[in-house]
């Protein structure tokens, strides 16, 4: 091997097999992916012991990709549980797993997901810190949260958030400016009590070195952590957001002189008047670097439906440039999301990916519509249902309510606008009561 990252090739002028298999999902060269990755813009997470991956690309000018979160927690421990989500969110789509599993043996499900699993594999080291150590947070030493990232990597993990934006001048920002949710990133808040009660500097940012050599040494895709993310929308775009948002475009710099690929973590919550100053300001901030964000979710008050603000939000932020969506389910802000919420979750979110790649011109994407189209044109609903994003759930709805006339639907029967358009164009004659 000539190569220790997919940057690194690329810089090189070598297109890698994972190149190639992007290439051929995203209808381009091999070329354009190969200098798109030399400039940071793409992104490829293949950890090398991950074998079993499918590679993905992720980039504004690429299809828009899928995130699913999960994981067992204490109060939901069930193992079997979550891989059953994994193994529903591969089937319906999702081109990224995140284990967030914060309770008992987090390394053995890990495992299994880089032994077992295609999809890109991603984790919050900082979490499986405290549950790895079983020890009070303010005891754990700067090495033992850096082995913990080293062990993720080894363990074949694709891409990582590490929270390293929120250093110690970043959080006596934060407590100057004083905000109506404080923080909401778990990671975030963990390494925000942690360096409140040891007075040490954030061990991710003093040692971001450290942390890139082992990302380089494995090919683990470095995802920087939006710890400032606002929680509400009273809080979007305030100065400790945009003020982590800056320390973010320095790492990012200081990632791609080590060849580590880079993704940015984004909000959050925030208004629909805000998405495309907020997308345009990462662009130029990290000079291009893939943003992942979640949601954003464009309204407080919607417990129990947030996979739909979350996908409004999602929708208007990957169509002005983020690259990849962190899903989010019916139960966000409410519980750990039972199987049929990653459903719901996902489904939501693939809506909002599509919508937004049929806006950004993405090649290809809009292909899915047009015979779409041409099959409700025809009244063809075999070929309808199994075009459609949910064909389980389209066939469901039909079989529901069974029409009088099987080319027909329920609602319209033979007031049909497209069967009485398809015949008199046909030159038949449209009688609609006397069928």
């Amino acid at each position: 091997m000539n190569y220790t990252t997919q940057m690194d090739a690329a810089r090189q002028g070598i297109i890698t097999r994972e190149m190639e298999a992007v290439a051929k999902k995203e209808h381009r060269k091999a070329e354009e992916i190969r200098d798109l990755t030399a400039k940071g813009q793409v992104v490829i997470p293949c950890n090398r012991v991950h074998t079993c991956i499918e590679p993905n690309g992720i980039g504004s000018m690429l299809r828009t990709k899928i995130n699913v979160n999960l994981g067992v927690s204490r109060d939901c421990p069930n193992l079997d549980t979550e891989l059953e989500k994994v193994n529903s969110a591969v089937k319906m789509g999702a081109e990224s797993i995140m284990d967030l599993s914060s309770f008992g043996d987090t390394r053995r499900f890990r495992r299994w997901l880089t032994e077992e699993c295609p999809a890109m594999i991603g984790t919050v080291p900082i979490y499986d810190a405290v549950v790895y150590y079983h020890k009070a947070l303010k005891s754990i030493t700067t090495k033992e949260w850096l082995d913990i990232v080293k062990m993720h990597a080894e363990d074949g993990v694709d891409f990582m958030t590490i929270h390293c934006g929120i250093n110690r001048a970043t959080a006596n920002r934060f407590k100057a400016n004083r905000r109506l949710m404080n923080l909401v990133s778990r990671g975030g808040s963990i390494l925000f009590a942690w360096m409140e009660m040891t007075g040490e500097e954030n061990p991710f940012y003093e040692h971001f070195d450290e942390v890139l050599d082992i990302c380089r040494e494995y090919d683990v895709t470095l995802s920087l952590g939006d710890a400032c993310r606002p929680g509400c929308i009273e809080d979007a775009g305030d100065v400790s957001q945009i003020e982590e948002l800056v320390t973010l475009g320095e790492l990012t710099r200081r990632a791609w002189e080590k060849d580590v690929q880079v993704i940015i973590e984004g909000p959050g919550h925030m208004p629909l008047n805000q998405i495309e100053a907020n997308m345009r300001i990462q662009k130029e901030i990290c000079k291009g670097a893939p943003f992942y964000v979640l949601g954003p979710l464009v309204t407080d008050i919607a417990p129990g439906y947030d996979h739909i603000t979350a996908a409004i939000g999602g929708a208007m932020a990957a169509a002005y440039g983020a690259s990849f969506l962190c899903y989010v389910t019916p139960a966000e802000h409410l519980r750990l999301p039972n199987v049929d919420d990653v459903k719901e979750g996902i489904i939501a979110s693939r809506i909002a990916a599509h919508a937004a790649d049929l806006a950004k011109g993405v090649p290809c994407a809009s292909d899915w519509d047009h015979e779409m189209s041409l099959a409700r044109k025809r009244l063809d609903w075999e070929t309808m249902f199994s075009l459609a994003i949910d064909p389980e759930k389209a066939r469901h709805y039909r079989a529901q309510s069974q029409p009088e006339k099987e080319d027909t639907c329920s609602m319209c029967g033979n007031f049909c606008a497209v069967k009485n358009m398809n015949r008199i164009l046909d030159g038949e004659i449209v009688s609609i009561f006397d069928e």
